[in-house]
């Protein structure tokens, strides 16, 4: 069961915040930071996503970009 939407909203901010953070005082290519701050993010945009359709019945405008390494 997803939970409340307005949380969900608050936590997918929050994330992208960490994000942005994460990016702008990386250290090197290959930050560890970046990448849980990356992944974080997702879950969060997933769980918020989830909560707008159980709730609404809505989606959001946007997608996950796709993994090409398959």
């Amino acid at each position: 069961m997803a939970q409340d939407a307005r949380i969900a909203l608050q936590q997918f901010i929050a994330s992208l915040e960490r994000h942005f953070e994460a990016i702008a005082s990386r250290r090197g290519a290959e930050d560890p930071a970046v990448e849980q701050a990356y992944f974080q993010l997702e879950d969060a945009f997933l769980n918020y996503e989830e909560a707008l359709n159980e709730k609404y019945e809505e989606y959001l405008p946007i997608s996950l970009a796709e993994d090409d390494n398959d």
